[in-house]
């Protein structure tokens, strides 16, 4: 099963043996070790894996885990 985490004013991190990290034209990236960190502040030169950049920019992320719209 694969985890998820949002890192406050980070990246996201992924953990789980059964993650495929795929891009819009279905072309798998290689992920070398686990877990593993997506951008998602824009600015890493790696993208879309973390490259620490967040922290010199400045980052400051608005969301967290937010309860489910009502149905």
């Amino acid at each position: 099963m694969a985890t998820i985490k949002v890192i406050q004013n980070g990246p996201y991190c992924v953990e789980g043996g059964d993650v495929t990290a795929v891009d819009w034209n279905g072309a798998a990236y290689p992920v070398a070790k686990r877990p593993f960190y997506l951008c998602r502040c824009g600015q890493s030169a790696n993208k879309p894996f973390c490259d620490g950049t967040h922290g010199k920019a400045g980052f400051k992320a608005a969301e967290a885990a937010a309860d489910p719209p009502v149905k």
